[in-house]
């Protein structure tokens, strides 16, 4: 397994690569003659990128595309709050892609009501439905992250329970960030894609990037865990590598 550190000049840089290396990954796939599985993130950093990606929509056969979650805001469907809510604005609005092939994570007000542990279970079900035998779900060709200021990463926080949780998806409750209930995908699936990619911009991440990148337990540093089976990306703007050695 290979790790790549890229440093680039600002956010939009991060975003225009991360958007350049998806459009390649895809096609890579589309080219090998399989449907390209890949896993999306929110926040600031990830909506950015899917916002670049939908500049070169037109590239991509996103008939052959599947779309997951590496984890989701525990809220009604329709709330600003969920991530695949600012996914359709960014980009998933803009293509033309079945409707069954995005796999949207239970919402609160779904069909298993407000229950964020059924919700978990359904997801890690359908993650299956689309795995190889005895696999906890697809092989993903891209699995995409942000991180938090205190080395968060998906909805896996420092100590959280969910850091200890032996499930492929588990619920998340009292997040120390609003909205304090999620469902995310622990480690076994965020390490099952071939290139994982950690994005990350902004002075305040400086320290958990050295951390996550010096060796950090995954434990305390959560950002350190993920890894590609090929290889881990990480993209930074020089913010967030300011830490780092030169």
């Amino acid at each position: 397994m290979t790790v790549d550190l890229e440093v680039l000049p600002d956010a939009g840089s991060v975003a225009r690569r991360a958007a350049m290396l998806f459009v390649e990954t895809v096609r890579a796939a589309h080219a090998d003659g399989r449907d390209a599985h890949v896993v999306v993130t929110g926040g600031g950093t990830g909506i950015s990128v899917l916002a670049e990606i939908a500049q070169h929509a037109d590239e991509l056969d996103w008939a052959r595309v599947h779309v997951w979650w590496g984890d989701e805001r525990f809220v009604p469907h329709d709330s600003n709050d969920r991530n695949d809510v600012q996914a359709d604005e960014a980009l998933l609005a803009q293509v033309v892609i079945p409707t069954e092939q995005v796999h949207r994570v239970p919402a609160s007000d779904g069909p298993y009501g407000d229950d964020p542990d059924a919700a978990a279970a359904a997801y890690a079900e359908e993650l299956a439905r689309h795995a190889p035998a005895g696999a906890p779900g697809p092989l993903f060709d891209v699995l995409m992250l942000g991180m938090g200021e205190e080395g968060h990463t998906a909805s896996i926080f420092p100590h959280s329970p969910a850091a200890a949780d032996a499930r492929p998806v588990c619920a998340v409750r009292d997040c120390p960030k609003p909205p304090p209930t999620r469902v995310t995908m622990t480690w076994e699936l965020l390490s099952h894609a071939t290139e994982v990619w950690m994005m990350t911009t902004g002075a305040g991440k400086a320290a958990a990037v050295e951390a996550a990148l010096s060796g950090a337990d995954r434990m305390a540093v959560p950002a350190a865990g993920p890894q590609g089976r090929e290889r881990t990306r990480w993209l930074l703007d020089q913010s967030a590598a300011g830490r780092l050695p030169s």
